[in-house]
């Protein structure tokens, strides 16, 4: 049985400021409301108001201007509130800059360590993932499988592990992914499958730094592409 993360006081403040920004409270080029006056909103200390806007900046959701306050930079997809509780909304975050890291070392290392038998798995998963996008289907399983296929040709246990004891907080984040890719235009979907070939081509022909820097790119996109909306002029 999974546990139970109970979020921070920085994790609340930074859930219930990203729910205004969505539901417009703080629109677009608005300026955000002075830390004292968010502590006092939100009944915690400043450091920790000052905590949850880092990460909305870091996000690229605020934007501060020396001397003027914090302002609102874009909003992410409004459709994620349709998808996920927007308490999930930042441990999704989170999961993806994990992801970022330990996938694009695993990347690398399959690179270096593949053999034939890691490529036709890992060209059998990408079959699989194309052809439910060609259905129009969520496809969360096909997804995590190629993943996995790259981790285990890394012939590091410890990637594997560590994407299977993720299992559940992954396949949260790439059904979130898929759903708004299939509202989207058609030209997404093949965006997506265009940034698989990629690593996979990289990993076919022994480019570790090329094939992390590739994989690095997919899942901070994917992170993007869901959470980068509306953004200013």
């Amino acid at each position: 049985m999974s546990q139970t993360r109970h979020p921070s006081l920085a994790d609340q403040v930074y859930d219930q400021l990203l729910t205004k920004i969505l539901e417009e409270e703080y629109p677009v080029n608005s300026r955000l409301p002075t830390e004292e006056m968010l502590a006092t909103s939100f009944a915690v200390s400043r450091p920790i108001v000052r905590a949850a806007l880092s990460r909305l900046r870091d996000d690229g959701i605020v934007q501060s201007r020396r001397g003027s306050g914090s302002y609102v930079l874009r909003t992410p997809d409004r459709e994620i509130i349709g998808f996920v509780p927007l308490e999930s909304v930042s441990d999704v975050q989170r999961c993806y800059e994990f992801r970022i890291e330990v996938e694009g070392a695993s990347a690398a290392w399959a690179a270096r360590r593949r053999d034939d038998e890691d490529i036709a798995e890992m060209d059998a998963a990408y079959a699989a993932m194309e052809k439910t996008y060609h259905e129009n289907a969520l496809g969360v399983d096909a997804d995590q499988r190629l993943h996995l296929a790259i981790a285990r040709a890394s012939k590091n246990p410890f990637f594997p592990a560590v994407l299977e004891s993720l299992t559940e907080q992954i396949a949260v984040g790439v059904k979130l992914s898929r759903s708004l890719t299939l509202l989207d235009a058609p030209g997404r979907q093949e965006l997506v499958l265009a940034e698989h070939r990629a690593v996979l081509d990289a990993i076919r022909l022994g480019q570790p730094e090329v094939a992390q820097a590739t994989m690095r790119h997919h899942i901070t996109a994917a992170k993007d592409r869901m959470f980068v909306g509306t953004q200013e002029d």
